[in-house]
């Protein structure tokens, strides 16, 4: 085999090799000491935290997926490379190009898979700064008598799922779910920055779709259900739908309230009447609190 190879996999050992040694001596030596935190510190979530966890998990691995998607098919190939001089001389020709092919496969999937990496990290990322956003457009709610919540975790049939946010006030309960969507090229006529409900879809600017509409619904459904078997209480919870950096166009009143995350305090609020006294504000908010009281990092 090639000096070159082992060189390769002699300098990858070694980088695990020392990593792994000082972090096993950390360990051993915080164990040798009984140390450990003076509480378990469990914070409420924040605003967009599962995005946050995962772009935290993604950028940990960065590294190992840029140089493991550059790197492993140039390993397979050397090493087929140096299979070839087993071979007898009149199949060598056919034995290098298919070497080549494979390279260039590995290569064309390995991109593929980071770039379809990359493109969740981004959307993920996107998401997570429109969710702060949302954040902190609802801030002013606080001192109207809402408790808000955020990323509230819910258990599905089939997977479990998010609630971005929940506001619970004196008049009601809000379930927001947040989309955030890049502006792109318009359709002609089209403004490139604002969006039509027409009270069943939404018009983008670069067509229609239902995008965040269905979802909106299922989870305050979802919510609905979930505050009746914690706190024995019947209630509706308002569905709303927000598009941070968007300007909505409600044409007709649909089942999901569309805004804009700067319109958020007054579509939670509403004009209706009171319908929450503090007693139950404070029931459905201590549940709420109990779930989502699970942030350590």
């Amino acid at each position: 085999m090639n000096p070159s190879v082992y060189w390769l996999w002699g300098l990858s050992g070694y980088c695990l090799l020392f990593f792994g040694s000082v972090v096993a001596v950390l360990f051993w030596r915080a164990r040798q000491r009984r140390e450990r935190p003076p509480v378990n510190f469990e914070f409420l979530r924040g605003p967009g935290e599962s995005l946050r966890r995962r772009n935290a998990k993604f950028d940990e691995n960065l590294f190992f997926w840029i140089s493991g998607a550059a790197l492993a098919p140039l390993l397979v190939a050397t090493s087929l490379l140096q299979g070839l001089t087993l071979l007898p001389r009149s199949f060598q020709p056919a034995a290098l190009i298919a070497v080549a092919s494979i390279l260039l496969v590995g290569i064309v999937v390995s991109g593929a898979i980071l770039y379809r990496r990359l493109q969740r990290w981004r959307a993920d990322y996107l998401g997570y700064l429109g969710e702060r956003m949302v954040g902190e457009h609802l801030e002013p709610l606080l001192a109207q008598g809402f408790r808000v919540f955020h990323d509230v975790p819910a258990d599905g049939a089939k997977s479990d799922f998010n609630l971005d946010h929940v506001a619970v006030g004196p008049t009601g309960v809000a379930l927001i779910e947040t989309k955030t969507r890049r502006k792109g090229r318009a359709r002609q006529g089209f403004k490139d920055h604002v969006v039509v409900y027409d009270g069943t879809q939404l018009i983008w600017p670069w067509g229609e779709d239902d995008h965040g509409l269905k979802q909106a619904l299922a989870e305050s459904d979802w919510l609905q259900r979930w505050i009746h078997q914690r706190t024995g209480l019947q209630l509706a919870v308002k569905p709303i739908l927000t598009l941070p950096g968007w300007r909505v166009e409600q044409k007709t009143r649909g089942p999901v309230t569309v805004v804009n995350s700067k319109s958020l305090p007054s579509a939670v609020r509403g004009n209706g009447p009171i319908t929450l006294s503090p007693e139950q504000i404070d029931l459905i908010a201590r549940q709420l609190d109990a779930l989502c009281r699970d942030a350590r990092d």
